[in-house]
């Protein structure tokens, strides 16, 4: 496994920072950019994912950094919930929801993959000594799962 030394540097931060691309670009070009309660929570949601992300990295401590991702996580569903009102208010076709969905899910399973990591590790955390990053876990393995969100 790879030392990570910045918050830039994981996966899982690097995934939703995509995700997040994804959502602005959407705010831009379909009728969500003018939605504007649903566009600002939508792109607050996605922006907040990646920034707990970073934020529970700094924190320096391994309990820190999994209350964080916690929060990521919850951002994320958020995210999930407005994809669907974004659906249901004929902002986005079925299959734009259905791939910024998987997308997001993605995200899901990477932090909660992350978490159970840092549960394990012995790892306790960076102001804990004096050495420099953390190892990112092998996500080498992780098969995202598709499905079908019509209602």
């Amino acid at each position: 496994m790879a030392t990570i030394q910045r918050f830039e540097d994981l996966k899982v931060w690097q995934q939703a920072r995509a995700v997040a691309k994804h959502i602005y670009v959407l705010t831009k070009t379909t009728s969500l950019s003018s939605d504007y309660e649903l566009r600002n929570q939508i792109s607050r949601s996605s922006g907040s994912v990646m920034d707990n992300i970073a934020e529970g990295f700094g924190r320096g401590s391994r309990t820190e950094f999994i209350q964080f991702l916690g929060y990521s996580l919850g951002s994320n569903d958020e995210m999930k919930s407005q994809l669907y009102r974004s659906l249901d208010r004929n902002h986005l076709d079925q299959h734009q929801f259905d791939e910024l969905y998987q997308q997001v899910d993605v995200v899901t399973k990477m932090i909660v993959a992350f978490i159970h990591y840092l549960k394990r590790t012995e790892h306790r955390g960076l102001k804990y000594n004096t050495t420099v990053g953390v190892e990112e876990p092998n996500l080498a393995n992780y098969e995202p799962q598709t499905t079908n969100h019509e209602q």
